[in-house]
């Protein structure tokens, strides 16, 4: 039985649910996709960043992307607040529960986005207390926070 349903996300577009209670620890869906090189990466238009990448590191040599329908797990959305995370061993990614998950809620995770220049094309609309407003990672938010909290004092 799956474990979640697809559905309208308060955070962008569609998003996955959880259709039962989900324990902490849990295996949710596997992430899917065509193992690509990383020289295929670097030559393929599609990983501008001017749309969607679902796109993972998977080694030093590979790549899994991601973009094709039959992964849904695809449609998990970020949160700066996440109740899961990506896991994997060798060239197999899965997405696991991080804490306990109620029925109804929007399954998310960190998308751990490394903070640099580009930081700005992906704006955060997760809503959490602790967002930043941008898609970056939780070890780097402080950055973002310590810049607006400089440009406000110097007002």
């Amino acid at each position: 039985m799956k474990k979640y349903k697809i559905g309208l996300s308060r955070i962008n577009n569609k998003g996955l649910f959880a259709k039962i209670n989900i324990k902490k620890g849990t295996k949710i869906i596997d992430y899917l996709g065509k193992i690509i090189t990383k020289k295929e990466t670097d030559r393929n238009p599609k990983f501008d960043n001017s749309k969607a990448i679902y796109l993972y590191n998977l080694s030093s040599k590979y790549d899994l992307d991601g973009d094709f329908a039959y992964n849904t797990a695809r449609l998990i959305n970020h949160s700066c607040n996440p109740n899961c995370e990506v896991d994997g061993k060798g060239l197999k990614l899965w997405i696991s529960s991080i804490k306990d998950i109620k029925k109804g809620e929007e399954l998310s995770y960190d998308y751990g986005f490394g903070y640099d220049e580009d930081y700005k094309q992906f704006p955060c609309k997760c809503r959490s207390k602790n967002c930043c407003g941008y898609i970056v990672r939780e070890g780097s938010r402080w950055r973002i926070n310590a810049k607006f909290k400089k440009n406000k004092s110097s007002k």
